[in-house]
């Protein structure tokens, strides 16, 4: 028996299991049957997320044990796309200095951000304008349209003002893109006394936030569908935001809990 461990490279203890394979317990059925449920309807979830879930719905499970489940039932997801350029800083108008990296947060209407990004459908690319809040990640305005004027970003922007009604002294950070400096859109803050506040050039990381959630928004939602006209990545994009990301999804920055929830909270993990 070590003769044939050692020419095989298998130790004793593994050869026994081999021999005798322990038998899946119901306990495990019904845990791995919940995995798959979850991972069909988040197909972008990590082992954490996953984990969370299952804990949530009142399995004992820890990350590890779910890690090596997912990889025996392939439902590992990896997902890498790049973005369309969208941002053109190319313009005279007024820039502003970043402030939001001097922040430290504890309520919601504190800091926003804004960014665009584009959605392709099957014969155009629409354009989509979002507004998160910092503090929750909670998507507060957005507008979806085909084309990048200074008009889309104002739309997103009056919906968020119209659902927050902020008092002064909201920061509301962006990218230095002309639809963000443009007069339209500057004067729209300072007419509710908001203090802009704007990436440095070429530095993305400057609004990590907006650029997580839009990765988030394409491996959840449009990578998962092919929109075949307008109306139907605007209804899609509408459930996905108002739904799924802003009620159900778990967001590990806020103790897994949805923003709707974290913000209910008070802002408690």
């Amino acid at each position: 028996m070590n003769a044939l461990c050692q020419m095989t490279g298998l130790s004793r203890a593994g050869f026994y299991r081999w021999r005798a394979p322990c038998q899946t317990s119901p306990v495990e059925m019904d845990l791995r049957d919940e995995m798959q449920k979850v991972a069909l309807e988040w197909p972008a979830y990590g082992d954490r997320r996953i984990t969370r879930e299952l804990q949530q719905h009142g399995f004992v499970a820890n990350h590890k044990r779910v890690l090596r489940m997912m990889r025996e039932d392939n439902l590992l997801c990896v997902r890498r796309r790049r973005f369309m350029v969208t941002t053109d800083s190319r313009h005279n108008l007024p820039v502003y200095p970043n402030l939001a990296r001097q922040m430290t947060l504890s309520a919601i209407n504190q800091l926003w951000v804004a960014d665009i990004t584009y959605i392709r459908l099957r014969v155009e690319f629409v354009y989509l304008a979002v507004i998160l809040d910092a503090f929750s990640r909670r998507v507060i305005g957005w507008a979806l349209g085909r084309t990048l004027e200074a008009e889309l970003a104002v739309a997103a922007l009056h919906m968020a003002l119209m659902q927050r009604r902020p008092p002064p002294g909201l920061v509301h950070h962006s990218d230095r893109g002309v639809q963000y400096a443009s007069a339209a859109y500057t004067e729209m803050l300072k007419q509710h006394q908001a203090t802009i506040s704007m990436s440095r050039k070429g530095n993305p990381y400057d609004n990590a936030a907006c650029e997580s959630f839009m990765k988030t928004l394409k491996q959840e939602e449009v990578y998962r569908n092919e929109y075949r006209d307008f109306p139907e990545a605007l209804a899609g994009i509408a459930d996905f935001l108002e739904r799924v990301y802003n009620q159900r999804r778990l967001h590990s920055a806020l103790g897994y809990l949805p923003p709707a929830s974290f913000e209910q909270n008070g802002g408690e993990i």
